[in-house]
């Protein structure tokens, strides 16, 4: 495969990751307020823990996942296997 092909599938493969990583953070967090909260709490606390959980799997998964990216990219060679996304302007 050339650099493109590597580009597109790593790009795919990544965001597949990230969007595993958030669901199992959301999972694990809706888990862990569901044996927290008591069952007579209000509805409204329930829904802004929700809201609150929903939240920090959207920025744990970005976390986790720049932290991954980071540790492949000093492992592997990346300008050796991937197209450059972003290029620098001319002038």
């Amino acid at each position: 495969m050339n650099k493109k092909a590597n580009t597109a599938l790593f790009i795919l493969g990544a965001t597949v990751a990230n969007i595993l990583i958030m669901i199992v953070l959301i999972v694990v967090g809706f888990a862990v307020i569901s044996l927290v909260l008591p069952h007579t709490a209000s509805p409204q606390l329930a829904s802004i823990l929700f809201l609150l959980v929903f939240l920090a799997a959207i920025g744990g998964s970005f976390f986790i996942y720049n932290r991954i990216v980071k540790l492949i990219s000093k492992r592997v060679d990346m300008e050796r296997y991937f197209h450059p996304i972003f290029r620098q302007r001319r002038r």
